[in-house]
């Protein structure tokens, strides 16, 4: 009887303190390795377990000062630690003292049930300790204006996109500044992860920069590179490889794209994103194993895409297509959403892709003409882009990116009349 009562009454805790053991040593494991570091793997275990008993003893004795008394001392006997054995040819101790806490925090997290998430922040916390030299790497490699990127699309997710109301307005209830806003972040989110990847591979894997510039901005990239081809004939194998990949990269954005946006349609519509890039991408690596090696070349100027003016440019446009597209889809039917597209895709595909699962998800469109009017943008877009080639690129160029836009968009067409 007594045994069961402790296995149900004081050893209930036990698992508890063994999340926060293994916590502990997880962290204490990578700064074992930092010969700097004045704590190993005792220390964070120890720290760990002192922070799971001390949450416990604070709710035992209904005591909240507890665990922030607890933290002083921990806190204070670290940098004592560091203070008394102090070395100037040494790591001065931030970075540890800084885990320590952490650790400790995360201790009394798992006491409260937060099992999976002190866990998870463990884990980020040695990620964050283990790769000190690639983080310091990618933070000298980004610029003043980089780094402003970041800070603006901050600014748009976290200071704009909150204060906005989350109501419909207008004709058709088709305007919510909330939901217009929520797509512009998401697309800033994506072009900035490319943008900021343009940076830091810079011009050694330039195959590559077709991915990246794809993310950021797909009808850019061929502009820029149709432009330099025109300048250098040399330049034309990398230019094909780097536009194709582009083109390919869009139907992977608009995919995350509807992922987030619409889940629901993506059975409907990944067939007919995935028939245009598998094609597509047949025709691509032909290509790319025609590609000769090449000298490095600098990465494309291509417009920072979380700029404030360059986001609102976009939400206006979305909004603007979005009335569009709910206004002529009633009074014309799906024919009048097509036309929409038809014009929207030429320059940006985005804004029509995310304006059609808009209304399918407010249940104005069906699954059909949603993917109808996406892929028609996508069609378009691929019509326009192949026309900037012809304009500022040369006949050349053209025929050789002809095959691969016309397998993408004859694979989107094809997969369109099977599927739909």
């Amino acid at each position: 009887m007594n045994t069961e009562f402790m296995l149900n009454g004081e050893l209930s805790a036990l698992p508890h303190f063994v999340t926060s053991l293994a916590i502990g040593l997880l962290i204490g494991l990578e700064r074992e390795r930092s010969p700097g570091s004045r704590a190993g793997l005792r220390t964070f275990a120890l720290v760990a377990l002192f922070g799971t008993l001390t949450a416990l003893l604070s709710e035992e004795t209904n005591t909240p000062s507890l665990l922030l008394g607890g933290l002083l001392i921990v806190g204070l006997m670290t940098i004592a630690a560091y203070f008394r054995a102090r070395d100037d040819s040494m790591d001065p101790g931030t970075t540890t003292v800084a885990a320590i806490l952490v650790c400790y925090g995360l201790g009394a997290a798992v006491w409260y049930d937060n099992d999976t998430l002190a866990i998870m922040l463990a884990i980020i916390t040695t990620v964050l300790l283990y790769f000190k030299t690639e983080l310091h790497g990618i933070t000298e490699k980004l610029n003043r204006r980089d780094l402003i990127s970041i800070l603006q699309f901050a600014v748009l997710t976290f200071i704009i996109l909150p204060i906005l109301p989350d109501k419909n307005y207008g004709p058709y209830e088709a305007i919510n500044p909330y939901q217009i806003w929520l797509m512009v972040v998401l697309i800033s989110g994506v072009s900035l992860a490319g943008y900021v990847a343009l940076q830091l591979i810079g011009s050694r894997h330039s195959a590559v920069l077709g991915l990246f510039g794809g993310l950021v901005s797909s009808t850019a990239t061929t502009l820029v590179y149709a432009r330099r081809s025109a300048e250098n004939q040399n330049f034309m194998p990398l230019a094909v490889v780097i536009i194709l990949i582009a083109n390919l990269t869009v139907l992977i954005r608009l995919t995350i794209v509807s992922a987030v946006a619409s889940p629901s349609i993506l059975p409907q519509l990944l067939p007919i994103l995935g028939s245009g890039f598998v094609l597509g991408l047949g025709i691509t690596i032909y290509w790319w194993y025609q590609l000769n090696q090449q000298n490095e070349l600098p990465v494309p100027e291509i417009k920072n895409p979380t700029e404030i003016p360059t986001a609102a440019t976009f939400g206006l446009i979305y909004g603007l297509v979005l009335f569009c597209a709910a206004w002529l889809s009633d009074i014309a039917g799906s024919g009048g959403l097509y036309a929409v597209a038809l014009i929207s895709g030429l320059t940006d595909v985005d804004a029509i892709t995310l304006s059609s699962l808009r209304l399918f998800e407010m249940g104005k469109l069906e699954a059909t003409e949603t993917v109808t009017a996406i892929s028609i943008g996508i069609l378009s877009n691929i019509g326009f882009k192949l026309g900037l080639i012809c304009f500022f690129g040369n006949t050349l160029l053209a025929k050789q990116c002809l095959s691969g836009m016309l397998a993408t968009a004859g694979g989107i067409g094809l997969a369109l009349l099977f599927f739909i």
